[in-house]
């Protein structure tokens, strides 16, 4: 059955169409099955099940994004939680974000009344000392500030950019800020590659990065890169679709995307994509996840920047160096739950993490570049487009621009003279 795509008007206006099972490839045991190759296989029955009731089922061959379903999952989470959630009354601000995020790329406003209550109820979620806390009262820790942040430049009113106290979120990254250029994510906390990113994303949006605020920092992330080519967590660690995405936009922030070895990390990622379901895992000998289809499809367009930078002339001007058909196919057809949201896999629960990430991921997949180079391919009926997600920070790009002009024009706070006249 052929699968159709949309290509968006002002770009290429080919019609694209390929059989559902091309250039689909089946894990290869060689007779000794692991537990890794069980569980491979597994998943693999389960997506070939998927495929083939589609074939079944659907003659048109038109792939359907259920929006409405989606919005009204998102929209109702910003007024009420299950009780399943309860886990993560740690993770508050961060279920704001991805509620917001999913808003925004389904291109569903956020109403006045709405806008307000996020930014009343991430108010309280600022600690006196700066950065953000998982709830209200809670200590601060980056994860939660990085979440905080975004969600209010997504919102993006003066009164979401006047929650962030900018003077004491600069003295919050400095307390966490190591000798050997890495940060702990919170006081007393570990150290790995997100606290880099988090950091750097913060300070980048809300524009109070100083001349010392990220000494070394470039130079400690380059140590995580390891001999497969990704990212780990920390020096020396398994690279990890996750870190590798923190490790490399946080390097972009800082504009030392080349004290990493890209050709390396180029061959890591794109051997990520799973070659039967279409979807990426995060490591080396997992399963697909559809989360990855953001924190490993955002990877394609920073080092298609970079090395487009660096002078490589074999890029292509239209496409991603990953398949984005295939990725589109595994989000719409894989991860959609009948009644709203999106998840891991088939058979896995929704939730709003899921939700975000899918959509961020089938975002990636529909765009290349921006300006006179886009070109956009959307699978299935023209109202799959969703609007595109900036690969660095992961809103909007023009949330992005409105955020950095509205605190461009704020100076950045001066921590010396702070420090003096506290001293005093």
């Amino acid at each position: 059955m052929a699968a159709s795509a949309y290509t968006h008007p002002g770009a290429d206006r080919r019609r694209h169409c390929r059989s559902i099972e091309a250039g689909r490839e089946r894990l290869e045991d060689d007779g000794v099955q692991t537990l890794t190759s069980v569980e491979q296989t597994k998943v693999e029955n389960i997506v070939q099940d998927v495929f083939n009731a589609y074939k079944t089922n659907h003659h048109d061959s038109q792939f359907v994004l259920q929006r409405e379903k989606h919005f009204h999952y998102l929209k109702r989470g910003l007024r009420q939680l299950t009780d399943a959630y309860e886990c993560l009354d740690a993770s508050r601000p961060w279920l704001c974000y991805w509620i917001l995020h999913g808003l925004e790329l389904l291109e569903e406003p956020i109403p006045d009344s709405v806008a307000s209550d996020v930014c009343q109820f991430l108010s309280h979620c600022q600690s006196p000392g700066g950065g953000f806390g998982g709830g209200p009262g809670q200590h601060p820790h980056l994860a939660p500030t990085y979440a905080a942040v975004n969600a209010l430049c997504i919102i993006g009113t003066e009164e979401a950019y006047n929650v962030i106290n900018r003077e004491k979120l600069l003295e919050y990254l400095y307390s966490l800020k190591q000798l050997d250029g890495s940060f702990i994510m919170h006081i007393g906390g570990e150290v790995d590659v997100r606290s880099a990113y988090c950091a750097a994303s913060v300070a980048s949006l809300t524009n109070i990065i100083t001349p010392t605020l990220f000494d070394g920092t470039a130079e400690w992330i380059a140590r995580c890169q390891n001999w497969e080519g990704g990212i780990g967590g920390v020096p020396g660690m398994e690279a990890h679709g996750g870190y590798t995405f923190c490790g490399l936009a946080a390097l972009v922030i800082l504009k030392k995307e080349h004290v990493l070895n890209l050709k390396s990390l180029l061959h890591w990622v794109t051997g990520r994509q799973m070659r039967f379901e279409g979807g990426f895992q995060g490591r080396c000998n997992k399963l697909v996840d559809g989360c990855y289809s953001f924190w490993q499809a955002g990877l394609l367009p920073l080092l298609h920047r970079a090395l487009h930078a660096r002078g490589e002339t074999a890029l292509s001007m239209t496409h991603w160096m990953f398949d984005q058909q295939a990725l589109q196919e595994y989000i719409l057809l894989c991860c959609q739950c009948p009644a709203g949201g999106l998840l891991d896999k088939p058979g896995k629960s929704r939730d709003f993490y899921h939700t975000c990430y899918c959509l961020s991921g089938l975002s990636i997949a529909q765009h290349f570049g921006s300006g006179d180079l886009s070109h956009e391919v959307v699978l299935g009926v023209p109202e799959n487009r969703l609007r595109p997600t900036h690969p660095v920070y992961n809103i909007s790009p023009d949330k992005v621009v409105q955020a950095a002009m509205y605190f461009l024009k704020k100076a950045v706070p001066n921590r010396e003279e702070e420090e003096a006249t506290a001293a005093n």
